[in-house]
Formats: C-alpha cells, structure tokens, sequence
C-alpha cells in the first residue's frame, strides 16, 4: 500500500567511494527532492571532537563536546543541491571535506550518544515532497520505513580511483595507495561497529556500480522508484 499523504524518502546506502554522493544528488535534481548527505552530520561532528583538541577515541569527552554542538542544516534553494551544515553557527561544509576528519568521524561514529543525536538530527530533514539521503545506514536505522532503499557497491579498487579522482578535483594531492588504505581502514570502522553497522537493509536493491556510470545508476533508481510510482507522487507534491 503507497502511502500517499507522507513525503518520499530514498534511502542510499553504501562504502565510501561507491558513487553514492553524485547519484543521490542527481536522483533528488530529477524527482525534485531534497538531497541530504547524512555523513556531513558525522563529519561535522567530528571537526568540532578535532578542532578543540580532543581525541576520537576519547568516548565520555566525544560525547560532551557532540552533546553540547550546535549542529544545523541549511536549506539550498533547488532540489539535488546538497544541504549546507553549520556548526555553532559556523559554515562547515567545505571544512569537513578531508582525510583526517573522515577517520574520525568514522570512530565517534560508533559512540552511541553520538548516533542518538544525529540520527534525530537527520530524520528531522524528511520534510516537503520529500528526500533523497545518503549514508551508511540510512536504510537501516535512520528510515528503516523509508519508500525505496539501496545499496550502492563497487569495486575497492575502482572506488579508489574514483575518491582519488574527486581529491585531485578538490585540489587535494594523493595517492591511490593511500586512498585504497584509507577506504580499507574506513570499511573496517563502519562494517564493525557494534551499533548500526554497514550492512545492507533486507529489503534493499544491491547495485553493484563498478562498471557504471553516475547516469546509468540513476536510471537503476528512477527505474525502481517509478516501479513504486514514487515519481508521481514527488510531482503531486512540489
């Protein structure tokens, strides 16, 4: 039974490097949804941990400092553009867009008072027509009802490539070695975790992206949502 009177949510799934970002944000620009990365919560998270000199492995100060941060989403004027996070009042979304603070919001990630925060923060984001999100356990534990759910894959190898292709777009020097190990160290954290761990959702479509392109798994997806006429009601509500 569709459930007509909620807004849409689709939930995206899977490991760093597997091209969820750019999908979830073209499939939101097509259905004209909001697109949400859920990770900048995490990432915001852990600048504040880095920033005032803490360690990540530090569980009782993590969970003081992430306690007490204000940490707020910023609505973008058009669909499939990505929310905007600010922190204590403070634009962060370009700031937690590295190496260092990846790791460490991979290890406050597993902090429970942590999750608890954040996963409120991120279902507060399902408003008007609805929302494309992205994470790690988006399917799972953040809408675990959610309309459509899928699990992004590829290749270790190939999502190295990639990551090391949106470094040197960024302006940021690596290498493929240091990113297929920092991507290792990462998977090892997030498949780990005692709490919400990444792992498929029962009910998820399993897209393995190696050898597709962004557009092609979008088409996967619109295919999937209109399957569900998840198009439709995306239109009857904007």
């Amino acid at each position: 039974m569709v459930a007509m009177g909620r807004p849409v949510v689709i939930a995206i799934d899977g490991p760093a490097g597997a091209g969820k970002s750019t999908v979830a944000r073209k499939v939101a620009e097509r259905l004209g949804l909001a697109y949400v990365d859920s990770g900048a919560t995490y990432r915001a998270a852990a600048l504040k941990v880095l920033e005032a000199g803490v360690s990540p492995d530090d569980a009782q100060r993590v969970a003081a400092l992430v306690s007490g941060a204000q940490i707020e989403w910023v609505a973008p004027a058009s669909p499939g553009v990505a929310w905007r996070v600010r922190v204590d009042g403070r634009d962060v979304t370009t700031s937690i867009r590295t190496p260092e603070v990846a790791l460490a919001a991979a290890k406050i990630s597993q902090l429970p008072a942590v999750r608890t925060k954040l996963v409120a923060l991120q279902r507060q984001l399902n408003v008007g027509p609805g929302v494309v999100m992205e994470g790690r356990d988006i399917g799972t534990v953040v809408f675990p009802d959610a309309d459509l759910k899928v699990f992004l894959d590829a290749d270790p190898r190939e999502r190295a490539r990639r990551r090391r292709g949106q470094d040197a777009e960024e302006g940021r020097a690596s290498t493929l070695e240091e990113i297929a190990s920092q991507l290792e160290r990462r998977d090892q954290l997030d498949a780990g975790r005692a709490i919400s761990p990444l792992v498929p959702a029962p009910d998820a479509h399993i897209i393995d992206s190696t050898r597709l392109s962004p557009d092609q798994v979008v088409e996967k997806i619109i295919e999937l949502a209109r399957e569900r006429a998840l198009v439709e009601r995306a239109k009857d509500k904007t």
